[in-house]
């Protein structure tokens, strides 16, 4: 009698404790969150612009990302220290015990959901670490993400291949998304490399039709990167919403990007690139004013991208 009455209380006892951790999790989430937003602002009052989402370094290789060029202003000084903007992340390395690492390879503690289950380092062919992921991407807009025929970027916060600053943002900065959760290594389509205007998809079945080539669970794990299928999120879809795409029998939660930024010089980087979070119900999300908002699921769609638009003119607010 006395271990059933035990057992009863530890069930009833269970579900509270697990909502308390959860709680404390999604605080610290919170906090990263805010953290970050708080780099910005520092950044940009240093720098006098906002640091763009991905540009192609003068040299050569694969262009930077936001989170990278921020890395001082969140006290990562160790890392920062290594970087040189004017060459492609893949020569940046760091001398730790007598080795030599990828710079990339290194978790960044403040770009991680203390929720993410897959909070683990990717390794390359021959099994040696090569990127960490992340949890926290840029706010790149609603579908358009880059345009390398005239150099357009999309309508963001943040904006490929150039800078902007903070009057920029017509909406105002208290209206208009600056990070958001995203899930590491998420499924997802790339390099369709269709040319001309692409629509926006209406329903996520439409992703399954483009298509692409799929890499099953390497999206958000580069946290160096910074093209949008790794370090950032379209408002294409709301937050946590299924896009579920089959392939050889396996049914996969994908994000899409028509083309990687600075792949080709004709086609578009269009993407459907979701905010997703392990948080039940919904994100959470930093506006640039500096405030952080746990945004629910079921938010409009519309107003979600209208939310995303810097200069979109739209009367817009987080729901509270």
């Amino acid at each position: 009698m006395v271990i059933a009455i035990i057992g009863i209380l530890v069930g009833l006892l269970l579900p509270a404790v697990q909502a308390a951790r959860e709680a404390a999790r999604r605080m610290s989430c919170q906090n990263n969150l805010h953290q970050v937003i708080l780099a910005i602002h520092n950044y940009e009052s240093s720098m006098k612009r906002l640091p763009a989402a991905w540009s192609r370094p003068s040299q050569s290789g694969d262009g930077w990302s936001l989170q990278a060029r921020i890395l001082p202003n969140i006290e990562a000084l160790g890392l920062s220290d290594g970087v040189n903007y004017e060459v492609g992340y893949k020569l940046a390395t760091v001398r730790v015990d007598g080795a030599t690492k990828p710079i990339s390879s290194f978790r960044v503690p403040t770009y991680l959901c203390p929720s993410e289950v897959n909070d683990f380092v990717r390794v390359d062919d021959n099994g040696d670490p090569e990127h960490y992921p992340l949890s926290y991407a840029y706010n790149a807009g609603t579908w358009m993400v880059y345009n390398p025929n005239n150099g357009r970027s999309g309508d963001g916060a943040f904006q490929s291949g150039r800078v902007s600053r903070f009057r920029d943002v017509l909406d105002g900065l208290a209206n208009t998304l600056a990070f958001s959760e995203v899930k590491a290594w998420t499924p997802y389509y790339r390099d369709l490399g269709q040319e001309g205007t692409m629509t926006m998809p209406s329903v996520s079945s439409d992703i399954c039709l483009l298509g692409g080539s799929l890499k099953t669970e390497t999206g958000h794990t580069e946290w160096v990167d910074g093209r949008v299928h790794q370090s950032g999120f379209t408002t294409t879809f709301p937050p946590n919403h299924k896009v579920l795409c089959e392939k050889n029998d396996i049914e996969y939660d994908v994000d899409f990007t028509n083309m990687r930024e600075g792949k080709v010089t004709n086609a578009v980087t269009y993407a459907a690139v979701t905010s997703r979070s392990h948080h039940p119900g919904g994100v959470n999300s930093a506006l640039l004013d500096g405030s952080i908002r746990f945004v629910n699921e079921s938010i409009d769609r519309q107003l979600w991208q209208d939310l995303s638009t810097r200069a979109g003119r739209e009367v817009a607010a987080v729901p509270e």
